[in-house]
């Protein structure tokens, strides 16, 4: 399994997932060029994907592209706004090709919100943003995966300190917005196992974040509950360029 988190924050949200023949696509939140862009990089097509599956219907992580067809979206009822797509059930397994995909919950302020956990031959990959609190349903979805994609959005203290209004900080800290740094790692830390090989800190502010600060937390976080984290291959998501990887990195 190859992965590119082609764009991952507020601006926008795209993640690219192959496996042997099979390509799919979470999430259309940015240009379509910018997509085809990196598609050109795994010498791949727009037709050459074989599945679109969307987390929920806010802009940066659902554009409506006309140019993909009905019968390759997949989504959680109503959680887009498209007349005819392929609807998927929370926690109900579907095999596209060589991959095996699984809805999972999220708690944020939209329609039937989801994460993803994408199975191949040998890794399975769990992508979860845009979620103020864990579902503790999730866990044991979750738990052990090659490569964790997670949230970690902001930094309590720069929330407090930006200019944003205290309506829209209040939006994010709620259990309905966005996770934290440091709940974003005592989630990590709860669900890394012996075949985990990459976590990669997701969907980053870039007013009220750093990479730096996000694995910080993260070192801390691991650090007080007796894990290694030099045992994983920790990386900051970037908004404008691709942050690829897989194959065990």
């Amino acid at each position: 399994m190859v992965y590119s988190l082609i764009a991952s924050g507020s601006k926008g949200n795209s993640l690219l997932i192959k496996e042997g023949e099979t390509s799919i696509i979470i999430d259309t939140g940015i240009a379509l060029s910018r997509i085809t862009d990196e598609l050109d990089y795994y010498n791949l097509k727009l037709d050459d994907i074989d599945a679109f599956f969307y987390t929920h219907n806010h802009s940066d992580h659902y554009i409506y592209y006309k140019s993909i067809p009905d019968s390759k979206v997949y989504a959680i009822e109503n959680a887009i706004d498209r007349d005819n797509y392929n609807v998927i059930d929370m926690y109900k397994e579907i095999q596209i090709g060589d991959l095996y995909i699984t809805p999972i919950k999220t708690i944020h302020d939209c329609v039937y919100g989801c994460g993803y956990i994408v199975r191949g031959s040998k890794s399975k990959l769990v992508y979860l943003t845009d979620t103020g609190a864990f579902e503790e349903e999730n866990l044991p979805y979750m738990k052990n995966p090659t490569y964790l994609l997670l949230e970690s959005n902001h930094d309590l203290g720069m929330l407090e300190r930006s200019k944003r209004s205290r309506a829209l900080k209040d939006r994010i800290e709620a259990d309905t917005g966005h996770l934290c740094n440091e709940d974003s790692a005592d989630i990590a830390r709860q669900v890394v196992g012996r075949d985990t090989k990459g976590i990669v800190l997701c969907h980053i502010s870039e007013e009220c974040n750093t990479p730096e600060l996000a694995l910080k937390a993260y070192r801390k976080m691991f650090i007080f509950f007796g894990k290694n984290i030099n045992k994983y291959n920790v990386r900051c998501a970037k908004q404008r360029e691709p942050l690829r990887g897989g194959d065990e990195d």
